[in-house]
C-alpha cells in the first residue's frame, strides 16, 4: 500500500490531530494564558494592575500568582485541545473524503469554496461537542487566583448560577468562528497543493509545513479577531473586584453586546485588544501543530499499513 494521506482512515487523522494539537499547546501554554488575560482585561492603561504587553503580563502574573499562574487551567485546556483535535480532524477528514468523491474533478483536490465549506462543517461539529470544555478552561484561566476552582467545581458553579446553557456560553460567535479553521485549512491545503504539485512525495518538510501554517493562521486570525475577543468575554466571568469597578458594562449578553460596549468604552482599538499576542500564539500553535501533524500522520499511516499487512497475512495463513 502506498504511503499517501488518502490511505489513512478518519480515525488515524483524528489521533494525529489530537496528539499534535495537545503537544503544540503544551509547548506555548504561558502565551495562551497571557493572550486570554489581555482579551478580557477591562482596566484602563493607567491602572497599575493593567497588563500593558506580554512582558508586563508575565511579570505581573508571576509576581501576584507565582509561575503557576501562567499555567492556570492547563489540565482542562489540554483536555479541550485533545478533544478538539480529535473531533475536528475526524470530521474534517470524513467530510473531505465525501467531498472528494462527490465533487472533485481529479479525486485529489477541491475548489477553494469547497475546502472552506468542509472546514466550516468540521468546525461546527467540533464546537457543538467541545464548547463546554472550552468554557470551563476559560473560566479557570481568567479567574482571580483566590476564586479559581478545580474543573468539576467550576462546572458545578456554572450549572448552579447559569444552568446548562452556561456551558455553551459564546455559542453564536463560536459558530461564526468556524470560518477561522475553514480559512486556515483552506489556505493551508491550497498552498500545500501548490508546493507539492510536481513532487512524487506528498508530504511537506517540517519547515514548509511551519511557514505554510503560519501564513494560513495569520490571515484567519486577522479576519475573525473581533469575534474571537467577543467569544472569550462571553465565556469569562469577572471577579468581584472587577464587578465592583465595571458594573453592568462588563456583563455581556451576546457578541453584539460585547462589540457595542467595547466600542463605546475603548473605540475600535478595543475590538483588537490582545490581537498581537493572539496572532503570535495562534500562529506558533497552528504552525507547530501542522508541522507535528505532518510527521505524526506519516508515522500513524505506517502503523496502519503494518497492522493491515499483518491482518492480511494472518487471514492468508488461516486459509
Amino acid at each position: 500500500m502506498a504511503l499517501t494521506k488518502d490511505a489513512l482512515p478518519p480515525l488515524g487523522h483524528a489521533i494525529s490531530g489530537a496528539g499534535s494539537s495537545a503537544l503544540a499547546l503544551l509547548l506555548i501554554y504561558p502565551l495562551d494564558t497571557i493572550k486570554t488575560r489581555l482579551q478580557v482585561q477591562t482596566r484602563s492603561g493607567d491602572d497599575e494592575q493593567a497588563l500593558r504587553d506580554p512582558i508586563d503580563a508575565i511579570r505581573k502574573i508571576v509576581t501576584n500568582e507565582g509561575v503557576g499562574g501562567l499555567y492556570a487551567g492547563l489540565a482542562t485546556n489540554l483536555a479541550n485541545q485533545i478533544v478538539n483535535g480529535f473531533v475536528y480532524f475526524y470530521a474534517y477528514s470524513t467530510v473531505r473524503k465525501v467531498a472528494l468523491r462527490a465533487v472533485s474533478a481529479d479525486g485529489k483536490s477541491l475548489a477553494t469554496a469547497v475546502e472552506l465549506a468542509v472546514g466550516a462543517i468540521a468546525g461546527m461539529c467540533n464546537q457543538l461537542i467541545t464548547l463546554p470544555i472550552g468554557v470551563v478552561a476559560t473560566r479557570q484561566q481568567t479567574a482571580h487566583c483566590t476564586e479559581r476552582r478545580p474543573w468539576h467545581q467550576t462546572v458545578k458553579e456554572i450549572l448552579q448560577s447559569e444552568g446548562l446553557a452556561g456551558l455553551w456560553a459564546g455559542f453564536r460567535p463560536a459558530m461564526l468562528l468556524c470560518a477561522n479553521p475553514a480559512i486556515t485549512y483552506g489556505v493551508f491545503e491550497k498552498v500545500k497543493s501548490m508546493l507539492l504539485q510536481d513532487r512524487p512525495n506528498q508530504y511537506l518538510s517540517s519547515a514548509e509545513a511551519f511557514w505554510t501554517g503560519a501564513l494560513s493562521k495569520t490571515l484567519a486570525t486577522v479576519i475573525t479577531y473581533p469575534y474571537i475577543m467577543a467569544k472569550v468575554r462571553l465565556q469569562w466571568r469577572p471577579s468581584k473586584q472587577e464587578l465592583a469597578s465595571g458594573g453592568q458594562d462588563i456583563i455581556y449578553t451576546s457578541s453584539a453586546d460585547v462589540l457595542h460596549k467595547v466600542m463605546r468604552q475603548e473605540g475600535i482599538a478595543g475590538w483588537y485588544k490582545g490581537m498581537q499576542t493572539q496572532i503570535i500564539k495562534a500562529v506558533i500553535t497552528q504552525a507547530l501543530m501542522l508541522m507535528i501533524k505532518e510527521s505524526f500522520t506519516l508515522q500513524i499511516l505506517r502503523l496502519f499499513v503494518l497492522l493491515r499487512r499483518r491482518s492480511s497475512s494472518a487471514i492468508i495463513s488461516k486459509s
